[in-house]
């Protein structure tokens, strides 16, 4: 599964490495990460990563394979 999940803001890139299965793109007011996600487990984990490093998650969506 692919998933695309919009941040608030801009990400340094150092708070970006803290999601190495993921690729980050700045876009206007936000912070693109898309990458794999393996199954729910992981799907959690990278939103609780999101939430204890203080960023906001706007959109959140699963691409097509």
């Amino acid at each position: 599964m692919r998933y695309e999940f919009r941040v608030t803001g801009s990400v340094s890139r150092l708070m970006a490495e803290a999601f190495p299965e993921l690729k980050a793109e700045p876009v206007p007011r936000q912070t693109l990460f898309s990458g794999a996600v393996t199954d729910e487990a992981h799907l959690y984990g990278l939103l609780a990563r999101f939430q204890d490093l203080g960023l906001s998650v706007e959109e959140m969506r699963r691409l097509p394979e």
